[in-house]
């Protein structure tokens, strides 16, 4: 019998972040494939063949070949439970990923060889410094004409502002790529193309073996051995609380197309990111917030809502709530509360996750994703408890930067569009206002294409044709005042300007810049808002 503590060290939470066609959904496939979890990886670039890539489900990203929603997988590899969190890597979805990193405990970024850090992988670096979150690096596509992996590591450095440590390094690049250097074993595994290939196929020769190496690889074997003492001689040697801190981040090149280079970060993953770490919460003592730090190995169970999906299942309608497990143990039949509104939940179907399949769930420990089957009452960030009044926070919701008025073309079909907005709102696919004034619902959304999506899927999944049509609208701040009365008095002075959002905050719309700027001036004591956390404690609501 295994105690809480041991299942907490056997867990690994990360995701897998990039910018878009890096290869991100391509390694995601492997990773599977090498843990047994799944037994054939499906080609992302054959969209027209049944066969998709395993963690692009939505019909949307079947057609157009891209990752719009972040999936869970959960894979075995040697005695441990990996929990791999595959983000859309394309900017207009980044809140979905943003959201998906405050769930993980660490983050594997793929970069393309040739084009190095691109403008997404920015980003989503900058969510990762702000939490310090550790970062394994994989250097894609080596079997193609790509950049100096010296020059690739100094972009690294320079973008995530920490120092690399080469783990593994290549001996030449496209159709003279030769194999990778493997710094922790000391041998050099020896590549071949082919996506069939498993790591055991490949040929390793150990790099005592140096005559023969030379002999085989001539020109590429000498250059990779002078880049790679440069590299090496410039770099620190790897430390574990140096990366568990945030501070370098260990490199790993390869080919995922080809499989080859996956197996070392498996095998990473397992041996150097850290297994679920504490988490920062507000405990309720006698109405007033305290800080608590809640230990993964705690007894009592405790969770957050990282995200939520409408209609996973299109026979039965339902929506799953994405639960981190912060603490303690869930199993089957556990009477939780949704901290916010008191509710007790009574999930009747909990389960795990390999993209689209599911298994019921025995128990789950810290680290652990689990899917509570909801219909409705459950939102992004709120806390679930097995009784404890906790809260924890740190779950944005950015100021959407595009609105949209929406406009039915059937208005015999207003409830399942009403029905459709407030799922698709509390899930968090858009940002859904509804004016205080009465009039059309606004869309609120970071990137042109989360509207397509939603327009998509307001049509396949709630049968409601819309017209969605440019608002004069183009921004939007969440408004809080320190008394009741400063409040009304501001809502009484723009009621034009006044929307709730899904988790019933009060917004301030603007039509320029200057609007937030000249609304200030009149009523200093309103505080703008460009960030909202989870609503049950950051903002005042609309009540």
């Amino acid at each position: 019998m295994t105690t809480a503590l041991e299942e907490v060290r056997r867990r690994r939470t990360f995701a897998i972040i990039s910018h878009p066609d890096a290869g991100k959904t391509t390694l995601t496939e492997k990773l599977l494939l090498f843990s047994g979890a799944i037994q054939i990886a499906g080609s992302v670039k054959a969209r027209k063949a049944s066969r998709h890539a395993t963690s692009d489900w939505m019909e949307i990203e079947k057609q157009r070949g891209i990752s719009v929603a972040s999936s869970v997988m959960q894979m075995l590899y040697r005695e441990h439970v990996i929990n791999l969190l595959d983000t859309p890597g394309h900017k207009d979805f980044s809140e979905d990923t943003y959201r998906v990193l405050t769930a993980v405990d660490s983050a594997l970024m793929v970069i393309d060889a040739a084009n190095g850090v691109e403008a997404q992988t920015r980003r989503l670096i900058e969510v990762c410094r702000q939490r310090d979150t550790p970062i394994i690096t994989f250097v894609n596509k080596m079997d193609r004409e790509v950049r100096d992996p010296l020059d690739i590591l100094d972009e690294v450095e320079r973008e995530l502002g920490m120092p690399c440590v080469p783990m593994t390094w290549p001996v030449g690049q496209g159709k003279q790529f030769g194999g990778i250097i493997n710094l922790r074993t000391q041998a050099m595994t020896v590549f071949e193309s082919g996506s069939e290939r498993l790591p055991q196929d490949f040929e390793t020769v150990a790099l005592t073996e140096q005559a023969k190496l030379a002999e085989r690889f001539g020109l590429e074997w000498q250059t990779a051995m002078d880049s790679m003492e440069l590299a090496t001689g410039a770099s620190p040697s790897f430390d574990r609380e140096a990366f568990l801190a945030g501070k370098q981040t260990p490199v790993f090149f390869g080919s995922g197309v080809n499989n080859f280079g996956v197996m070392e970060v498996l095998d990473a993953l397992v041996d150097l990111a850290p297994s679920p770490r504490p988490r920062m919460s507000h405990l309720v003592v006698n109405k007033h917030m305290v800080d608590k730090t809640i230990q993964p190995e705690d007894p009592g169970f405790a969770g957050v809502v990282f995200k939520v999906q409408a209609n996973m299942d299109a026979n039965h309608r339902d929506r799953i709530a994405f639960v981190r497990v912060a603490s303690g143990r869930y199993a089957p039949g556990m009477k939780l509360k949704v901290q916010r509104s008191s509710k007790e939940l009574r999930p009747t179907s909990v389960v795990t996750f390999l993209s689209q399949r599911r298994e019921a769930v025995d128990e789950a420990y810290a680290g652990d994703i689990i899917g509570f089957t909801t219909h409705g009452g459950v939102q992004l960030g709120d806390t679930i408890t097995d009784g404890a009044a906790l809260q924890f926070t740190g779950l944005p919701f950015f100021a959407p930067e595009m609105f949209m008025t929406v406009i039915l073309k059937n208005p015999l079909r207003t409830k399942q569009l009403q029905t459709g907005l407030e799922q698709l709102g509390e899930e968090g696919a858009i940002q859904v206002f509804k004016p205080e004034m009465g009039g059309a619902m606004l869309l609120g959304a970071i990137g042109q294409l989360q509207f397509e999506v939603v327009q998509h899927r307001l049509r396949g999944e709630y049968d409601c044709d819309v017209r969605l049509e440019n608002s004069s609208y183009t921004g939007a701040r969440w408004i809080t005042a320190d008394t009741p009365a400063e409040l009304k008095e501001f809502v009484n002075a723009y009621p034009q300007r006044m929307a709730t959002d899904a988790a019933n905050s009060l917004a301030y719309l603007c039509t320029s810049p200057y609007d937030v700027r000249l609304a200030q001036e009149r009523f200093p004591k309103i505080h703008f808002h460009p960030l909202r956390e989870h609503a049950g404690l950051a903002l005042g609501s609309a009540g």
